[in-house]
């Protein structure tokens, strides 16, 4: 049984607006913009039924769970309940004070959060009055933890809705993904953001990150970048649907053209970006991402767009043009072993994910060091496949192959990566967007790869 979560992030607050830390403090409450953002997630998810829903006590995140609340179709089976494990990051020494305030106040510290968010610590009174060290982000991490100790064995197979802040929410994302508490700052959660995580079992069991920062419906196709980022942005795109994917046939590297489904899809995808600015576009050769990639780019007629062979899909070998059933009865118990532990699978006649990590890290980084030695920055378009998508998304997030199922990518789907120019890590600012086809939830094919 699935456990699904839909985390969400409050509205815009009165601290958001004034560039001003928040973390405990309970003085900042919702805008007008921020109550009708979160109207806007309730029209969202307001067909979804949930069994139960938390937020965090301080009332921008409570006022905005009730918001959403007032919109959905079915009532949750169970009264809204508020948990202090979904508080904020406590700031302690910082809370109220602008952040060009705390630059100026704790020039360490502020660059620690932003390079080196676990390693910024504070002096605090302790419980004999005497000052000890508190490490706010690694306390963090570890509140996180215990949420979803408590959460998982009281919600198994149930689907549930959390509203928090953008500092615990990407903890609960971190230590679902498996993610140290130096990623804090890679993960963007906008204001009223849906990310979306389903758990297999309770906590240790497996967990895939099915999205990531939804914005469309608050009329942003992909979220704005971090406030006062200067870098490069990526959208990372799988290609549409093919006939097989629909069949649940595995693939690889047979060339499989896009079946009207796929078309449609790159069509959808195509129209949901076409007021996004592309400026350079990178494809598999193979069929079924160069058309996704030409039918988004017909509303970018300058846009070059080039062929990499290193983002070719993963060689399953043997298994390619063959079913679940049938690989199973030619290679017994092999199928089950890709689905819990695909690092150590050697596709018969193909590659193992070793290679397919190898190569797509070497495209991810060409493209990269391709985008930072242009004069300006811009938005460069990546079209490619199911298995080389989750390589550049465990790559980007610091996982290995052993992580592969961590994140979904749909096909159509889009993902948006923020390079900064330099110093910091890259950041997720959104995963496996599908909304353009229809609904918050990825609906697309499961298909094999």
């Amino acid at each position: 049984m699935t456990t699904r979560i839909i985390l969400v992030r409050h509205g815009e607050s009165s601290f958001n607006v004034e560039r001003r830390v928040q973390g405990h403090w309970d003085k900042s409450t919702l805008t007008e913009t921020g109550r009708a953002s979160a109207l806007q997630v309730g029209d969202a998810l307001s067909e979804l039924k949930f069994d139960a829903v938390y937020s965090s006590p301080l009332s921008r995140a409570r006022d905005t769970a009730e918001l959403i609340l007032s919109r959905l179709k079915t009532p949750p089976a169970t009264p809204l309940q508020t948990t202090d494990n979904l508080k904020e990051i406590n700031l302690v020494l910082w809370e109220g004070l602008l952040f060009t305030e705390v630059a100026e106040r704790y020039p360490e510290a502020y660059q620690n959060w932003k390079y080196a968010p676990e390693k910024i610590r504070m002096e605090i009174p302790g419980p004999d009055g005497q000052p000890v060290d508190f490490y706010p982000v690694p306390a963090l991490y570890e509140q996180a933890k215990t949420f979803w100790k408590e959460l998982l064995p009281n919600h198994a197979g149930q689907t549930v809705l959390i509203v928090a802040h953008s500092g615990i929410n990407r903890a609960l994302i971190i230590t679902a993904a498996g993610l140290e508490c130096d990623r804090y700052q890679s993960f963007h959660i906008s204001n009223c953001g849906i990310s979306v995580l389903n758990f297999a079992g309770g906590w240790g069991d497996p967990m895939q990150l099915e999205s990531v920062n939804l914005t469309a419906h608050l009329g942003q196709p992909i979220p704005k970048p971090k406030s006062g980022f200067k870098g490069h942005r990526f959208l990372l795109v799988r290609h549409g649907e093919t006939d097989w994917n629909r069949q649940k046939r595995f693939q690889g590297q047979i060339d499989v053209p896009l079946n009207p489904n796929g078309q449609f899809q790159s069509q959808q995808a195509a129209n949901f970006l076409q007021g996004v600015s592309i400026h350079h576009a990178v494809t598999s050769p193979m069929l079924r991402p160069k058309e996704t990639a030409e039918i988004i780019l017909q509303y970018h007629p300058d846009v070059p767009l080039d062929l990499e062979d290193n983002l070719k899909e993963i060689s399953h070998g043997l298994w390619e043009g063959k079913l679940e059933a049938e690989i199973e009865q030619s290679y017994p118990g092999m199928l089950e072993q890709w689905q819990r532990s695909p690092e150590m699978v050697q596709m018969p006649e193909g590659e193992n994910l070793q290679q397919v990590w190898a190569r797509a890290i070497a495209a991810w980084d060409a493209i990269v060091s391709a985008a930072r030695d242009r004069a300006e920055s811009g938005t460069t378009m990546v079209v490619a496949h199911d298995a080389i998508n989750k390589a550049i998304l465990c790559y980007v997030m610091g996982l290995g192959p052993e992580h592969f199922w961590t994140f979904k990518q749909g096909n159509g789907a889009v993902s948006v990566i923020d390079h900064p120019l330099e110093g910091e890590k890259p950041v997720l600012t959104a995963m496996n967007i599908t909304t353009h086809l229809g609904s918050v939830l990825d609906k697309t094919a499961a298909g094999a790869l």
